[in-house]
């Protein structure tokens, strides 16, 4: 197989591993924001936490996430879990666009990019952190 074609099957196997990493990030945020609600719904929390509770949502789904695109994009953890939050992001930003608001870049926005690139980046840097050098083999003289 030559150097190109190995490269391209490599950049597939990494855009394959972040789209699935951001899918999973948003049905995990998704199941987390649906959690929040009920618990607003019933009086467990009051409404002034929704942005709280955005955030939290947004990196524990891009670190759930991002741990997927790690395992499947074995190369580079970092870049692995900052593309799966880059992805979930974009993918919110669509549903919002599709339900028909207005994409501002306001402080909702800045939340929820913050909280996936951080969920994201923690995920790449957990998984990636039990890398050991060998010792070199000592010498007998």
């Amino acid at each position: 197989m030559r150097k190109a074609e190995v490269q391209g099957a490599n950049a597939v196997q990494m855009t394959m591993a972040a789209a699935l990493g951001g899918l999973l990030a948003l049905g995990v945020a998704m199941l987390v924001l649906l959690l929040g609600a009920v618990a607003v719904s019933n009086g467990i929390l009051r409404e002034e936490v929704t942005l709280q509770m955005t955030a939290l949502a947004c990196v524990l789904g891009c670190f759930c996430g991002g741990v997927l695109t790690c395992f499947r994009w074995r190369a580079r953890f970092l870049p692995g879990g900052l593309a799966a939050g880059l992805v979930c992001f974009l993918l919110i930003v669509a549903v919002g666009m599709l339900t028909g608001d207005d994409f501002a870049l306001g402080l909702q926005a800045l939340v929820e990019l913050a909280g996936c690139l951080c969920g994201g980046a923690a995920a790449g840097l957990l998984c990636g952190g039990g890398k050991r050098r060998r010792q070199p083999a000592s010498r007998k003289n």
